[in-house]
This record gives structure tokens, sequence and C-alpha cells, in this order.
């Protein structure tokens, strides 16, 4: 899809298409109405403004939409309205070895368990043992901590996405 195409759609194909990138719905609808984009960096740029500053809430909600890192059976069943734009993003993983993949489960566990949110991290071009060493640096973290890191995971991955939007589709 080219950027002047994406200007163009209605309403409900723009959150369609900016759902894949991000599922926090006031993202998406602050994307909506912050149509046209002059140019893709302007495009991404105000994909970084506009998720900026919002509540726990829309954080969580875009949160919601990602599976558990390694977890193949989240991925097909939470996942499917992404996968467009998310395939290969856990590539790394099926790779990996079981006992690294059985760390990574337990570590997800513990994480989820103390955060109440799952271990979010852009795993683009990681393997399973960066992740889960990401995911053991991050665990003393408190709450707001990883609020705050697990929001910037997200941003690079909703700007990865955009990138494949433009591109791929």
């Amino acid at each position: 899809m080219t950027l002047n195409e994406l200007n163009q759609l209605n309403d409900q194909q723009a959150k369609l298409n900016f759902m894949q990138c991000c599922t926090s719905s006031t993202w998406v609808r602050r994307m909506i109405a912050a149509r046209p984009f002059t140019s893709t960096s302007a495009l991404k740029e105000s994909a970084n403004t506009l998720w900026q500053g919002l509540e726990e809430f829309d954080y969580l909600e875009a949160f919601e939409g990602h599976p558990k890192i390694g977890d193949v059976n989240s991925l097909r069943a939470k996942y499917a309205n992404t996968k467009a734009l998310a395939g290969n993003e856990q590539g790394l993983v099926n790779e990996a070895p079981e006992q690294v993949l059985q760390v990574l489960a337990q570590g997800n566990e513990n994480y989820e368990q103390k955060f109440g949110f799952i271990f979010i991290v852009c795993a683009t071009g990681k393997s399973a043992q960066q992740m889960s060493d990401l995911l053991q640096a991050r665990l003393p973290n408190n709450k707001s901590q990883e609020l705050d890191n697990a929001a910037e995971e997200q941003r690079k991955i909703f700007q990865l996405r955009i990138d494949k939007m433009l591109i791929e589709q």
C-alpha cells in the first residue's frame, strides 16, 4: 500500500490497517484522525507522538494484542488479526533449543505474575536466548519502569509494522 492509498482509505479500512500495527484503540483512533499524512516520516512521527502519554489502559490494550514470546499456540489464537504484519517477528524463537524455550516460558510466567501483563520486546532479529536474557534483566524492575519499557518496545514494533504495511500490502 502506498501512503496515498492509506490516506484515502475510509475510517473502517484505516482502522483495520492500523490495528495490525498496534491494538490500542485510542492510538488507532488518533492515527485515523491524523490523516492525511504528507510523508512516511510524518506518518511515523505522528505514530510516535500519538503513542506518548496514553493511559496505562491504552498500553495494556496494545500489549494484549501480542502473544507470549515463544508461545506458538498463543501466537495462532490471539494474534490472528495482526498475522500479516507480524509474520516472522518471533521466527528465531522457533529455532531455539528446548531448554532455552523452557527458561523463556518460565520467565514469561514470572514476569506476567509480577507486572500483570506479558513481556513485550521487539523480537525481530533476536534469538530466544537474547530475549530470555532481556526478560531476566527486566524482571527486577518495578511496574512503572516495566510499563515504560514495554511501551517503548511496543513503539519499536509498530514502527516496523508501519514499514511493512507500506511496503508489503
